[in-house]
């Protein structure tokens, strides 16, 4: 198995930590509203690369989180928290707004046919952990402490930037909200671990006591920041060191820097071996935006008519690593393509898609197998879904494989693809009364052996729409 390994910035051949075994990170959604499809393909590609391991005969461990406190409007220290965002937009509570949009989230993951993660752990029922990372932190000289927070020093480690490449002078320019909104922070680029019920966050609706001393509240009293909830919520159910880490490119530069340098200083080994980042899903070309709606839901997805897969198929048309555009177009020309191959799984096993003339030769050059071999080779190198469907549609126009084989290798293709063709049924071909007087005049003329009469017949019957598979002519 190859993968991109954002951290190195090439292919790389996969070394799990233990043989045929996969600890995998995603960094799931902060649920204070419904997720735009964009947010759903960086859960497909995870999910993605869930079925891949499991197919290629790996045993997975996927944690997937939710985040319901402490990630602010900013990827950074500034702004409110998104939970407190969502209770003001509602005028509901934290909890209630969680319980909500985790609900259509989990809709929205299983309309996708998405496979259910290992442990999905909600940062507010894992405070504990972060607390004890965090005084991890403070007593390894890591962290240090101001009036209205928990700062991780940055000057601290070495290589901080190592993931995102950036030169940190150039991270600094533009900071000074940073610096204003807290004037004891030592460098603007500096990250939260822990905020105090103080300052612009001295009315937080979510809070809890804490070992933290503080000037300003009793009991330490505050809540956690947004990057060491995946660092400790990773440590209880992964260990210190995971095989991949997951997530969205935009979370390079912040998030996932932050995770690898609290991680790694609190834990004195490696976070995670490889990092794996999926690419924006554009709208017409453009980066989605609530402001020009263009930030679709699945719901409106579904309103306009379209089978929730027909996305899917679409996510699988381009590479993780690769961005992709969203049109009601596409999303109409993938529907239909799935539709092609629903209506394929659909035929009966007495009723094929070719004639006589393409039955199947014995000195054919391609079998079923071969296509397996290949569709696992596309896998392997790097989740190439575009190849994995180009190899499955080659496969459904050749001649020298047999429908019965074409479909039972869709099946198993689909544990990686996950377009449901496992749950299509057979339709009931109603052969009106006119195709079954040409199909009854046809035999007559085969045990004739009239063969041009039967060659004509079966050409009308083509003409119809309508295909037949001839099995031998009883001898009396």
């Amino acid at each position: 198995m190859k993968l991109y390994n954002t951290l190195t910035r090439k292919i790389e051949e996969f070394k799990p930590i233990k043989k045929k075994e996969v600890k995998l990170y995603h960094c799931g959604p902060t649920v204070y509203w419904t997720q735009h499809i964009g947010n759903l393909r960086g859960m497909f590609c995870a999910d993605l690369a869930v079925r891949t391991f499991k197919y290629l005969g790996y045993k997975v461990k996927h944690i997937r989180n939710y985040t319901d406190v402490g990630h602010l409007t900013s990827d950074g220290d500034d702004g409110e928290d998104k939970m407190e965002k969502g209770v003001r937009r509602e005028g509901s509570n934290p909890q209630e707004i969680a319980r909500k949009y985790i609900k259509i989230f989990e809709q929205d993951t299983k309309e996708l046919n998405l496979l259910e993660p290992t442990i999905k752990p909600m940062a507010t029922e894992h405070i504990n952990e972060m607390i004890e990372m965090t005084q991890t932190l403070v007593d390894k000289e890591y962290a240090y402490t101001t009036d209205l927070a928990i700062y991780f020093d940055i000057s601290k480690v070495k290589n901080y930037t190592k993931l995102s490449g950036q030169i940190l002078k150039e991270n600094i320019q533009g900071a000074g909200r940073s610096e204003i909104s807290d004037p004891q922070k030592k460098h603007p680029s500096d990250f939260a671990l822990w905020f105090f019920k103080a300052g612009t966050h001295k009315n937080a609706l979510q809070y809890w006591t804490s070992p933290f001393d503080s000037r300003l509240v009793e009991n330490g009293q505050g809540f956690p920041g947004w990057h060491i909830e995946c660092s400790a919520m990773s440590k209880k159910y992964l260990g210190d060191t995971l095989d991949i880490h997951m997530g969205g490119i935009e979370h390079i530069p912040v998030h996932h820097t932050n995770e690898i340098a609290q991680s790694e200083s609190a834990n004195g080994v490696p976070f995670s071996n490889y990092w794996l980042h999926n690419e924006h899903l554009l709208v017409d070309n453009k980066k989605m935006a609530k402001s020009e709606g263009t930030s679709f839901s699945l719901q409106e997805i579904k309103e306009k008519g379209f089978n929730p897969l027909s996305l899917r198929y679409l996510f699988l048309t381009a590479n993780y690593r690769s961005k992709l555009n969203f049109t009601w177009k596409s999303l109409e020309a993938n529907q239909n393509t799935l539709n092609r191959l629903y209506d394929f799984m659909t035929i009966s096993d007495t009723v094929i898609a070719r004639n006589e003339a393409t039955k199947q030769s014995s000195s054919c050059t391609q079998t079923a197998e071969d296509y397996k071999d290949q569709f696992q080779n596309a896998l392997e190198n790097n989740f190439d879904t575009p190849k994995a469907l180009a190899l499955i549609w080659e496969m459904i126009r050749s001649k020298e494989i047999n429908h019965n084989d074409k479909k039972s290798a869709l099946l198993e293709f689909d544990k990686v693809l996950g377009l449901g063709l496992d749950k299509i049924k057979k339709e009931e071909i109603i052969i009106p009364d006119n195709i079954k007087e040409l199909i009854k005049q046809r035999e007559e003329a085969r045990k004739n052996k009239d063969w041009g009469l039967s060659d004509e017949l079966r050409n009308k019957i083509n003409k119809e729409g309508y295909a037949i598979k001839d099995t031998p002519i009883e001898q009396k």
